[in-house]
């Protein structure tokens, strides 16, 4: 299916591409592992004439194969698959990740069991972002800094994946926005993200630290500070 994003405008053939009156600033995310490009989070997007056509659709079974190819050998960065927050409890990371956590991603897609969002551009996939009842992401509650006392009502939106040679043209705003309007449609009220701090000096933030987003991404989209203040990702909320 095809999802409307804030601040994009659906062309006769359902492509979404950005109104020509937005001139919001960029930002990108990736998975976690070592990247080489950095991403500025105070970028602004690329000219319009730069951009591709956008097209944002909800993960089914079928688009596994689009999915595979975006994250290509890798499972996305350092073998994680998405499953780095599904992790259960008494599992070790360095033993699940790469071909264990691919098997377990697939069949969790072929279930039904796995939420997410693929943009795509002119037919290509250049992007990822999952989001679902804040329980399917055990691993949140065993992070102190993101922990909460609401966990059953919450939904949450942990993690993105930008292809390179796409970062900083809205690619993860088109998914943040399309995965608060899925969840909407889903019943979820209050959502939550848990991006990185932008620098203070103003420098780039290494894409291996930015694959859960980064705040002025989340604030953008209307997500207010939620718990306490920490040195490391800030947990955000949102009421729809």
């Amino acid at each position: 299916m095809k999802v409307g994003v804030p601040g994009l405008s659906a062309n006769e053939d359902g492509a979404i591409t950005p109104k020509l009156d937005e001139r919001r600033k960029g930002e990108s995310a990736s998975a976690p592992s070592a990247l080489r490009r950095d991403i500025r989070p105070r970028d602004r997007l690329a000219p319009l004439g730069e951009r591709r056509r956008m097209e944002v659709k909800e993960l089914t079974p079928a688009l596994w194969p689009d999915l595979e190819r975006l994250f290509g050998p890798r499972g996305a960065c350092g073998g994680c698959w998405c499953m780095y927050w599904r992790l259960p409890e008494g599992k070790k990371w360095e033993e699940f990740k790469g071909a264990a956590a691919k098997r377990c991603f697939k069949r969790l897609v072929a279930d039904g069991a796995a939420r997410g969002l693929l943009a795509f551009a002119e037919g290509e996939p250049v992007g990822w972002c999952t989001f679902g009842p804040r329980p399917d992401f055990a691993r949140l509650d065993r992070a102190p800094s993101l922990a909460c006392d609401d966990a059953d009502r919450v939904w949450s939106i942990p993690c993105f994946f930008v292809k390179g040679g796409h970062r900083g043209k809205g690619v993860a705003g088109a998914l943040l926005g399309g995965a608060c309007a899925a969840m909407k449609r889903a019943g979820a009220r209050v959502v939550e993200g848990y991006p990185v701090r932008d620098s203070r000096d103003g420098k780039p933030i290494p894409a291996a630290f930015a694959w859960t987003g980064t705040l002025s991404l989340f604030r953008r989209a209307g997500f207010r500070p939620a718990g306490p203040r920490g040195t490391g990702k800030r947990r955000m909320r949102k009421v729809l």
